[in-house]
């Protein structure tokens, strides 16, 4: 074993070497000394234990491999196949060409982020987008933190701390990565009080919770989840008007953010800003990254007098959203604004293009990729925790990997194990690829990344 590891390239020949060289080039030598040396060790190591003893060239590309996984781009670009338009793990929303725009030009130089362009004296971040997202909704005013989660919390610490909050038992939920409701109240000061049942809830139970120590009512839209069957709950109009008459502020959390009747465009209505803000809702709380389709942000509409008390509450600074996600969501609003959101925002695209878009582009893609891909319908989905269990027709490319060795998991790892990985979804042994969450310019490197995963299985295309 002794002999086995002395025959192990030094560190300075390995250093020399052009490949090593390269490395060094892109890094730094420090760096790159400190990768061998681990990766020598972890060598050594399997070697004592009788694995095989690697060749240089193994070696480097050994170290090349880990040097390409510890000090890549992160998060790196991909192309997402799936047909989930609001994935999660692949970042949520993308955001449009002026919302990028938006975000380089806050990026690369200097801002009015809290500067007034007409005093010359220090202004507010919030006050531009504030504008916005009033005339948008209607609001009285706004305020933007850094996510939803921390909307909630701030709302609820400035209107509830030290009292009770109303919560209808079946909207007291998690609604991802351990976010819960009775737990953002318990680290917000207030105490929550559940009503109804886990199906079942009328605006007379929350009023027979009301008490002295009352500080709100609030309101969950199940964005994640569906309760179907015997199922009964409060129109929000029900719940202001209950508040009113005991001069207790309702708060709702609409999760999603939608600033479009989704009815329209074939799938489920759900809650919006505008409907809550003309309800009378004290409060509204939602997201900037799911089918408003911007970057991660909290949004908070409502009152006046309580936005005001939300924005100078000692947490608002802890919460607040930084410049690049200001000026991407600000460029988003404006979409809207303009009534160009369908046209313009790349979620809305994705859920407006027709089956026949759709099956034009599988086509296309089964004559590139040859006799092994076929073309079936399928299902495209929401996803992000918005418009549970509502799905879009779609046509969805199927990969045979009975070529692979691995079937179809090592497929898929192959497609995501490249220089831009694509990612699709497994069902019965195949991979499928759908076309919807595909954004533009993706499609020529998709099929590329495909041909070289499936190179056992995809002739390559004939010329002309």
């Amino acid at each position: 074993m002794r002999e086995s590891l002395r025959a192990l390239p030094s560190m300075n020949s390995l250093l020399s070497d052009p490949r090593v060289e390269a490395l060094v080039d892109s890094y730094s030598r420090r760096a790159v000394v400190e990768l061998i040396r681990y990766h020598l060790d972890d060598v050594r190591g399997a070697v004592a234990n009788g694995g095989h003893l690697p060749t240089t060239d193994e070696l480097i590309a050994g170290v090349s491999e880990r040097a390409r996984g510890r000090w890549r781009r992160w998060p790196s670009p991909v192309i997402n196949a799936t047909g989930v338009i609001l994935h999660t793990n692949l970042g949520r929303a993308p955001l449009s060409d002026d919302a990028l725009l938006a975000v380089t030009a806050a990026a690369e130089g200097y801002s009015d982020l809290e500067l007034d362009l007409d005093s010359g004296r220090r202004g507010s971040r919030q006050s531009g987008i504030a504008r916005l997202l009033s005339e948008l909704t209607g609001a009285g005013g706004a305020l933007v933190v850094n996510n939803n989660a921390s909307a909630l919390l701030l709302g609820l610490a400035a209107v509830a701390t030290g009292k009770e909050v109303i919560v209808s038992r079946g909207e007291a939920v998690e609604i991802g990565g351990g976010f819960r409701v009775p737990d953002v109240m318990r680290q917000s000061g207030a105490e929550l009080v559940e009503v109804g049942t886990t199906n079942r809830t009328y605006a007379r139970d929350y009023e027979a919770a009301i008490t002295e120590r009352t500080g709100a009512i609030l309101s969950v839209h199940a964005s994640n989840f569906r309760v179907m069957g015997f199922t009964h709950s409060p129109e929000i109009e029900e719940l202001v008007t209950l508040g009113a008459e005991h001069d207790v502020p309702v708060l709702h959390d609409l999760g999603s953010g939608c600033l479009l009747d989704t009815a329209q465009l074939g799938l489920a209505p759900e809650p919006t800003p505008q409907r809550s803000v003309r309800a009378g809702v004290g409060l509204g709380f939602f997201s900037g990254d799911k089918l408003l389709g911007g970057p991660q942000a909290g949004i908070i509409v409502g009152e006046a007098r309580l936005i005001d008390a939300v924005s100078r509450h000692p947490l608002a600074r802890a919460v607040r959203a930084d410049k690049l996600s200001m000026a991407g969501l600000a460029a988003t609003l404006l979409h809207y604004v303009k009534g160009e959101a369908v046209e313009k925002v790349p979620i809305w695209r994705m859920i407006a293009r027709s089956g026949d878009e759709l099956s034009a582009t599988a086509r296309r893609w089964r004559q590139d990729l040859g006799p092994r891909a076929a073309v079936v319908p399928g299902l495209s989905t929401i996803g992000g925790g918005s418009l549970p269990g509502e799905t879009l027709p779609t046509w969805l490319v199927s990969l045979d990997a009975g070529g692979v060795e691995g079937g179809a998991e090592a497929l898929a790892r192959r497609m995501r194990k490249t220089d831009r990985p694509v990612v699709g979804r497994i069902e019965r042994e195949r991979v499928f690829l759908d076309p919807r969450t595909v954004l533009p310019g993706e499609e020529e490197t998709l099929l590329g990344v495909v041909r070289q995963a499936a190179a056992p299985l995809v002739p390559s295309p004939k010329p002309g």
